[in-house]
């Protein structure tokens, strides 16, 4: 008797930890930058200028903007997944949680450490939450909706929803500075390295059925997954490499 059914079924528990493991450590590292006070990622920016003007907590305004976010992909037809609901609330809620415990620090040495810890804890809450394949987060999934229905290069859309985002987050109070730069410059490689780290192992293929064609039917399934899974591991880097905010994006 076939045991394919129950493959996906084992994986399911570690796809979830993956998923939810990532978003959290996206929120925490979120908040790392914050408190380390020279600049954030470009959606950040616009979160902490909005939270800035409506007293609400930095935690509080990224779930806001999510939804809102969200509701923009109707008229663009996607569709959202376990991951991408999941991102709405659970980075947010961790950002305001971690926030809540963690102070300000304070000389060039303690910023910079502190800095460098958010942007590759950022990689490797990426890398988790992607290589999980629940689904993009809702800014990533506008930035890929937008790239669709126009037919623009995902770079040029995604520059051009990022430096939207930046200058009306800096008008609005947000902090943008060196940790901006260094974010925007550091995530792509990263994330494309801990998707490596993280990304799930092939499916083996079925044993196969009595009387069935032997081994050589055997090998092909099992080299056409691994192909499979292959390709998907490389389109999931490529997109990670393009979006900023990739968990919450």
């Amino acid at each position: 008797m076939s045991l394919a059914p129950a493959r996906p079924a084992r994986r399911l528990p570690r796809r979830l930890l993956q998923l939810y493991v990532g978003l959290a450590l996206y929120g925490a590292s979120s908040a790392f930058l914050v408190r380390a006070g020279l600049g954030l990622d470009p959606w950040d920016v616009f979160h902490q200028g909005l939270a800035e003007r409506t007293g609400w907590s930095i935690g509080t305004v990224s779930v806001a903007v999510g939804a809102l976010v969200l509701l923009l992909w109707v008229p663009l037809r996607q569709r959202p997944g376990l991951g991408t609901v999941s991102n709405v609330f659970a980075v947010g809620l961790t950002m305001d949680a971690t926030l809540a415990v963690l102070a300000d620090v304070h000389g060039a040495l303690a910023q910079a450490a502190l800095l460098t810890a958010g942007i590759v804890l950022n990689g490797v809450a990426t890398g988790l939450y992607i290589a999980a394949r629940f689904g993009p987060g809702p800014r990533d999934g506008l930035m890929t909706g937008l790239h669709r229905r126009t037919g623009r290069s995902l770079r040029l859309v995604r520059t051009g929803i990022e430096l939207t985002v930046l200058a009306a987050g800096v008008l609005l109070g947000g902090t943008a500075g060196v940790g901006t730069v260094a974010y925007a410059l550091a995530i792509g490689p990263l994330s494309q390295l801990f998707l490596r780290v993280f990304a799930l192992p092939p499916q083996a293929a079925p044993p196969p059925a009595a009387g069935s064609a032997p081994e050589r039917g055997t090998r092909a399934q099992a080299a056409a997954a691994s192909a499979s899974a292959s390709a998907s591991a490389s389109a999931s880097a490529s997109a990670s490499a393009s979006a900023s905010a990739s968990a919450q994006g």
